[in-house]
């Protein structure tokens, strides 16, 4: 088994509450859905409301990922600590070998005018798929967080 850790972080100028708000709910599907329509072709919300056990089913652009879609489950929701993790659970990276793909997003006060998304992924890989490690890549969760910063930050 092989597991590693890729992690993200990107300073903006918008209060944590703020950021909080789209990550922390269903907005950011919503927004993501809309903002990256080269590589999303759509977000279901398959069950749930935006709370722990919530479920997507997210279909790729054809070409845009080595997969046509996969599922995703909210397993932890931290409202306080600004905390939301997310792991596949059919689909996508399990089907490549994957036996945990993990997505851990934080929203970390800086000061009341400014934040930090730090974004992680988690993996572990069976050791016969381990060439597919170089698949994993924070480049979705950078350009996610960029354009949650443009939506905040719009004037």
């Amino acid at each position: 088994m092989v597991s590693g850790q890729l992690c993200h972080e990107l300073e903006i100028k918008a209060p944590a509450s703020q950021v909080w708000e789209l990550y922390g709910t269903l907005r950011v599907a919503k927004l993501i859905e809309e903002q990256l329509k080269s590589v999303i072709e759509k977000i279901d919300v398959v069950e749930g409301n935006g709370g722990i056990g919530t479920t997507l089913h997210i279909d790729f652009v054809p070409g845009a990922a080595r997969f046509k879609s996969y599922k995703e489950k909210f397993t932890k929701i931290d409202n306080e600590q600004r905390v939301k993790e997310v792991e596949v659970v059919e689909g996508g990276y399990l089907e490549l070998g994957f036996t945990l793909y993990r997505i851990c997003l934080e929203i970390i006060e800086k000061d009341e005018d400014c934040s930090i998304i730090k974004s992680t992924i988690e993996y572990e890989i069976k050791d016969d798929y381990a060439e597919n490690v170089s698949i994993v890549s924070l480049d979705a969760l950078a350009a996610i967080a960029l354009i949650v910063q443009n939506h905040l930050t719009k004037t």
